[in-house]
């Protein structure tokens, strides 16, 4: 099972992060050498780079049209909290127009060996979408400790990657930018009648600096910040000899009320619902939505959670069920509405439901074709499904109908059964070839998009072919059947 088909417009990106506080100058290497293993790479498994004086050589059997890049996010209005600065990178790969999906996979793989070897570098590889959703497989770690839910997610992500069901497993809490923390000693402060508020305003002025005036240039105003020099604030010991009491007879450094140390803060704080959690996200290596899932599940069980933590997967396969859901709702109103409808027209209870007969042989002939055609079920299908509701009744009624009105005539109810099944066959060929015919070329998947289209086709045409044979032989069985209250007017119960 999946939410929605993957559409192949053979282009796809490689999104890198390097720790934080890399170079934008070595971002853009790693960038180069993707681009390069990408151009070089001539659609099989075993891959060259070949180089030479930094030249990309480029191999006269790529499949790779043009690739582009960015490094960095200054040149971003808004960048999202996991495109952190210069350590972040993205590269655009633009298959040939005659590239397979085989060919596009092996590129995928060429860069993934490669990226195998840069340790500390992580990579999700993305195509372009037509609906936005969240990563295939997506686990939530809810807790509050930060460093409980790195080292957890960390063992996670690292249980997942040795799965081959899974690739490009990243976790959305990595270590940040080096940070110079103030842990100030309250005690202290007191015993100087200071406070931590005050000492703080004073250390961010000092440090980051303060706004004191404005000057005025023509019709604007031009903010005037002050600050200490920049060697009284450029390294540790020096914000630890800041006055915290300036203007005392006994000027008291920092360092004697608070401990300045260095460390590093996480690079983001994910929050869902107001609690902080650790998203594990990966893509599918291969297989199914479905059997990903269990395999997570699987993982989470094997994973030895504190009490604190808890953990689900979440991700498409969180919507797919959200879907699921609400699609077996409509579709079983749809049956219901088809019902309405049907026994408000015969004036018979009995009847409609006889037509209704063909709808689970609809779904049973669309089981078929997508276990023939190894279509997985997915939210095209239910729509395809709820549309089979509508469409696979018709020959039925058409049957039915022409049964009841040689009844009406004086036709036994055999022999209406036998005629009406002789005069009805060509109209229900000829409307059901009609309706497979012009679904055909969708089905075959020709253009671009098509693999949203063609699930939906492939589900109407088979169901509808399953259902209309079994109809002209089950449909006149059943009605001969259980249609007893007529059988007992004419031999007068």
């Amino acid at each position: 099972m999946e939410l929605i088909p993957t559409l192949s417009q053979g282009e796809f990106s490689v999104e890198v992060t390097l720790p934080a506080g890399s170079p934008l100058t070595r971002t853009d290497a790693i960038i180069s050498e993707l681009a390069a293993v990408a151009v070089n790479n001539n659609g099989s498994r075993d891959t060259k780079v070949l180089r030479r004086d930094t030249k990309v050589l480029r191999s006269n059997k790529t499949k790779v049209l043009r690739t582009y890049a960015m490094t960095g996010t200054g040149s971003l209005i808004s960048a999202a909290p996991n495109q952190g600065g210069d350590h972040w990178g993205r590269l655009n790969i633009v298959m040939q127009p005659t590239a397979t999906a085989d060919d596009m996979d092996a590129v995928k793989q060429a860069l993934r060996d490669h990226l195998a070897f840069k340790p500390q570098v992580q990579a999700t590889f993305s195509e372009p979408e037509l609906f936005s959703f969240a990563s295939p497989i997506q686990i939530e770690i809810a807790g509050y400790d930060l460093n409980q839910l790195q080292q957890y997610g960390d063992a996670i992500a690292t249980k997942l990657a040795s799965h081959s069901n899974f690739a490009d497993v990243s976790t959305s809490i990595r270590d940040g930018n080096p940070e110079l923390k103030v842990a100030f000693h309250h005690a202290k402060l007191a015993r100087l009648e200071l406070d931590a508020s005050t000492v703080s305003q004073l250390i961010a002025a000092k440090v980051g600096g303060r706004v004191a005036t404005q000057y005025s240039v023509e019709d604007r105003k031009v903010d005037v910040l002050v600050r200490t020099q920049e060697n009284q604030r450029d390294d540790i010991a020096s914000i630890r000899a800041i006055v915290v009491n300036p203007g005392s007879a006994q000027p008291i450094p920092l360092s004697a009320v608070a401990d300045v140390y260095m460390s590093v803060g996480p690079s983001e704080i994910t929050r869902v619902g107001q609690q902080r959690v650790a998203l594990v996200s990966a893509n599918l290596a291969k297989g199914k939505l479905d059997e990903a899932v269990a395999v997570a599940n699987k993982v989470i069980d094997e994973t030895q959670l504190p009490l604190s933590l808890s953990a689900a997967v979440t991700g498409q396969s969180e919507d797919m069920q959200s879907s699921f859901r609400s699609l077996q709702f409509a579709l079983a109103l749809a049956v219901f509405m088809v019902y309405l409808v049907m026994a408000s027209q015969f004036e018979s209870l009995l009847h409609p439901l006889l037509i209704l007969f063909a709808v689970p042989l609809a779904g049973a002939g669309s089981v078929y074709g997508l276990w023939l055609t190894n279509t997985p079920l997915n939210v095209v299908v239910f729509i395809g499904l709820i549309m089979l509701c509508g469409i696979v009744v018709n020959n039925a009624i058409v049957l039915v109908d022409r049964i009841n009105q040689l009844r009406r005539q004086g036709v036994d109810k055999d022999t209406a059964i036998l005629e009406a099944a002789k005069t009805r066959l060509r109209p229900i060929v000829m409307t059901t070839l009609t309706t497979v015919l012009g679904l055909l070329p969708m089905a075959f998947g020709f253009g671009e998009g098509a693999e949203i289209r063609t699930p939906m086709a492939i589900t109407v045409i088979y169901g509808l072919l399953f259902a209309s044979l079994l109809t002209l032989i089950l449909l006149p069985v059943l009605y001969s059947l259980f249609d007893v209250r007529r059988r007992c007017a004419e031999n007068v119960c």
